[in-house]
């Protein structure tokens, strides 16, 4: 694989990512308007156009604020839901020097400001960044990277972390699940009413009507939930060849950071970490991880990070 350059990689990777982030809002408004398109069909035809862009320009405005409602709820609570989900517990100074002179070091380097620093009690090799601003920024490693890498190799793991913070990767990761949540949360609450719903009552026609309506909703958010899975999938591989990149270069060692990832391949699953959108943060992620155990090209769209012997090559022609 030929190394395309830090700032052509940068350059690409963001207007990827600007992209992506653009097709989460975009498939909301996809998902309401094929919703009034499809209850207004009927046996004669198709449904009339201007009564179907009237009912949804109406209903934008409301879908706006319910979505905004629980965009600034997610994304305000995102960091402690984060450290929860991943059992993580502050590191203290005292507890670990190194790990803090090691990452105020690479901090002072750049000018930024050192974030927080956590820990996950688990021998795997892994380590994750999180935060939407400097109160909030975390880096947080296991017990088990910071036991079996050494010094060079620990720094370029936290350098590779420090990017992601840098590179605004942790708050443009926190918008793609705030959204993938929505659709979920739509399909959850649709799936629910058609199960639960009618349970108990006399099937009239307004009830069958009803449950048809759901069942609308069950496949649009569905459809919604998968595409947005794999824009999600693809927004995160897009970032990790860039903080490998830039690891490299704060580092001025590429070579150790290609170490680490040598060590950390196999060795980096956390049992006791079960979401899939705090896994998807590890440094390193594969689709077994997820219970996404595809192979070939289809394994490759469900994958949360670039296979690891790609990264590793790309670090070895620095």
């Amino acid at each position: 694989m030929k190394y395309v350059g830090l700032q052509q990689q940068i350059t690409s990777n963001n207007r990827k990512s600007i992209l992506l982030l653009l097709a989460f809002p975009f498939l909301v408004l996809i998902m309401v308007f094929a919703f009034f398109y499809i209850i207004n069909y009927n046996e004669e035809g198709l449904p009339s156009m201007d009564l179907v862009l009237d009912q949804f320009i109406s209903a934008v405005p409301f879908v706006f604020i319910a979505v905004a409602i629980w965009f600034l709820i997610a994304y305000f609570a995102n960091s402690a839901m984060i450290n929860s989900a991943a059992k993580s517990h502050s590191l203290s100074r005292k507890e670990n020097m190194r790990v803090y002179n090691l990452t105020e070091n690479l901090c002072m380097s750049v000018g930024m400001k050192m974030p927080q620093l956590r820990v996950i009690d688990s021998p795997a090799l892994n380590a994750f960044a999180s935060g939407i601003n400097e109160k909030t920024f975390t880096v947080t490693l296991t017990k088990g990277i910071i036991e079996k890498l050494n010094d060079e190799e620990l720094e370029g793991v936290i350098a590779h972390e420090l990017m992601h913070i840098r590179n605004n990767d942790v708050k443009l990761l926190i918008v793609s699940i705030i959204f993938v949540g929505i659709f979920s949360f739509i399909m959850q609450v649709a799936l629910r009413s058609i199960l639960y719903g009618n349970i108990g009552s006399n099937r009239k026609k307004d009830d069958k009507g009803g449950a048809a309506i759901m069942i609308i909703i069950v496949v649009l958010a569905a459809v919604a939930y998968f595409l947005s899975i794999l824009f999600k999938l693809a927004l995160s591989r897009s970032r990790e060849y860039m903080a490998d990149s830039g690891a490299a270069e704060m580092t001025k060692n590429p070579d150790a950071l290609a170490s680490a990832l040598e060590k950390i391949s196999g060795n980096h699953h956390v049992d006791k970490v079960k979401s899939a959108d705090v896994q998807q943060m590890f440094i390193e992620n594969s689709p077994k991880d997820n219970k996404m155990n595809f192979s070939g090209g289809l394994g490759s769209l469900f994958s949360t990070h670039p296979p690891i012997d790609k990264r590793i090559k790309v670090l070895r022609q620095f």
